[in-house]
């Protein structure tokens, strides 16, 4: 059986998480994996544990954890809601699922810097996921900062069997549609 892995791209408040969860349900035999849901596991019952400084070494590994396991003792399709804006993290995942024989979905959110700027200021999220950000909106700065960085780049043409780029809340559902699709055309 052809699975997907479906990887969302892009800025805190952007919509991933929204999406995901939107198309988790329309997409049968299928589960979001989610790396927020990790750090605030983390941040709730292992905080000692978190490193001081550099990445946050800890969530990568659980997350990898059940990404292997997922992968290895399911069926399931996969939707990756994280923010995959490393090109290099991003290659190496994409081969890692091509060489377990998904078929491979980029779900970019490029969406204006003054729309994230007024959703972060308003947002009523949880802020237990973080460990060294007090706020959404000093992690979006940092995201801003961040771009310029060599390595964080959008997806672009050949990186995934398919790319799609949402720029507007009106853009996940029809991304939604065609992605429905591919998997009743499996």
């Amino acid at each position: 059986m052809k699975r997907l892995v479906i990887i969302t791209v892009g800025k805190t408040h952007s919509g991933k998480t929204i999406f995901a969860k939107s198309l988790e349900q329309q997409l049968n035999n299928s589960l979001v994996i989610d790396q927020d849901n990790h750090a605030e596991f983390i941040n709730t019952f292992y905080k000692t544990l978190l490193p001081k400084q550099g990445p946050n070494t800890i969530k990568y590994a659980i997350t990898q954890t059940i990404v292997d396991y997922a992968v290895n003792r399911t069926n399931l399709h996969l939707i990756l809601c994280n923010s995959n804006r490393s090109r290099k993290y991003r290659l190496d995942l994409l081969s890692h699922f091509h060489n377990k024989g998904f078929i491979s979905i980029l779900v970019n959110f490029d969406i204006p810097e003054h729309i994230l700027q007024g959703r972060v200021v308003n947002s009523h999220r949880s802020t237990t996921i973080f460990r060294s950000a007090s706020t959404f909106e000093e992690v979006l700065n940092r995201q801003q900062v961040g771009s310029l960085k060599s390595d964080v780049k959008a997806p672009i043409d050949g990186e995934a069997d398919h790319l799609f780029e949402i720029k507007n809340s009106d853009g996940a559902q029809p991304v939604t549609r065609i992605i429905v699709n591919i998997y009743q055309n499996l």
